[in-house]
């Protein structure tokens, strides 16, 4: 799920459905929601139909299923809560893997723009980042 995850930020998010995602890199709102959660949405709609699909008799469709709905879970866990804070929880987080995955972050929203990003990864960020910095 992390290479799909990273391969649809980079070309996806980063690319053609750029105009659903740029909110979450410039705050040009003032609402709590933004245009780049009908990503959230639209995941867990697909995984709504892999459920569908295992109760009609398709078996591989419940890990599909599954799988999306986990990583969904963890994107909302990892990056709405722990990384933006978006409720204030986990904010006393501070072994080596949660540094390296804020600094990644970090990193990723220093680019505003849709061109010369870095870091389209969330559960494994680049080696880089977990070298002792202070």
């Amino acid at each position: 799920m992390e290479f799909m995850a990273w391969f649809t930020h980079k070309y996806v998010m980063h690319g053609f459905l750029w105009s659903l995602h740029k909110d979450h890199h410039h705050k040009d709102h003032k609402s709590w929601w933004e245009r780049n959660d009908f990503f959230f949405v639209f995941y867990a709609a697909v995984s709504m139909v892999f459920f569908y699909l295992d109760h009609i008799g398709y078996w591989y469709a419940l890990p599909i299923g599954l799988g999306i709905a986990a990583y969904g879970a963890t994107y909302f866990l990892v990056h709405d809560i722990f990384i933006h804070q978006r409720f204030k929880l986990f904010r006393k987080a501070n072994n080596w893997y949660a540094k390296a995955i804020r600094r990644a972050h970090k990193i990723h929203h220093k680019h505003l723009g849709k061109e010369d990003g870095e870091c389209f990864g969330m559960l494994v960020p680049p080696i880089r980042f977990f070298k002792n910095k202070k």
